[in-house]
């Protein structure tokens, strides 16, 4: 008998300027991995700072600003972030002068990626531009190039930017997700039911999978 089960389905929701949803998502990918889940994975548009102005702002002032944070408690995030991203195979540097961005722009971009297949891979791509290499995502000439390296076509990039013709549709997702009551991201939402939120650890993601496998079954 053929198996007919569909792979998990687990949606991201979640945004470029946030460290915790790449650690989140390499935790996941190690989980599944591990795991050897059958899955496809979608991608949801939040913005943590949608009044974030389009010259951004410096990393610790936009902290201290938004969550009181000192120069010290900033430094030793960024330090942790640091390590476990390495441990995860990613490289965060946050040198001096890292600026946050706003990015309803690179949204609108993913929107696209989407309709061609590649949301994940620009997504991915968009992490490493920003916190490896400290790019301005919100400079649309940036966000063209960073589409044209991967395969996309800068032409269709920077047509999309100019005429905002997702716009509306990505304004009209991310409110879905905030009448869901999310508020924060990463979040992680299995099957459809099963919501979870934050960067979990490896063990606890493999733990999830094991339970919703064992539902499955």
């Amino acid at each position: 008998m053929t198996d007919t089960k569909s792979p998990l389905r687990i949606d991201i929701v979640s945004d470029v300027m946030c460290p915790w949803c790449v650690i989140g998502y390499r935790q996941l990918a190690t989980a599944l991995e591990a795991s050897d889940v059958d899955h496809e994975i979608h991608w949801h548009p939040f913005e943590l700072n949608p009044n974030m102005p389009p010259e951004g702002q410096d990393i610790g002032e936009h902290l201290a600003e938004k969550y009181g944070t000192t120069p010290e408690q900033s430094a030793d995030n960024r330090a942790m972030m640091t390590a476990r991203g390495k441990e995860l195979g990613f490289e965060f540097n946050f040198a001096d002068g890292f600026r946050m961005h706003n990015t309803f722009n690179t949204h609108q971009l993913l929107h696209w990626a989407n309709e061609v297949g590649r949301k994940s891979d620009l997504k991915q791509a968009l992490f490493t531009a920003h916190f490896t290499h400290g790019r301005n995502l919100s400079d649309d000439a940036v966000l063209v190039e960073i589409a044209d390296a991967i395969g996309l076509g800068a032409v269709d990039a920077k047509a999309v930017l100019e005429d905002q013709r997702f716009a509306a549709v990505v304004r009209q997702e991310q409110q879905f997700w905030i009448q869901q009551g999310i508020n924060g991201v990463p979040t992680f939402i299995f099957e459809r039911q099963h919501l979870v939120t934050g960067a979990q650890s490896v063990e606890n993601f493999k733990s999830i999978l094991t339970q919703l496998q064992h539902q499955d079954a």
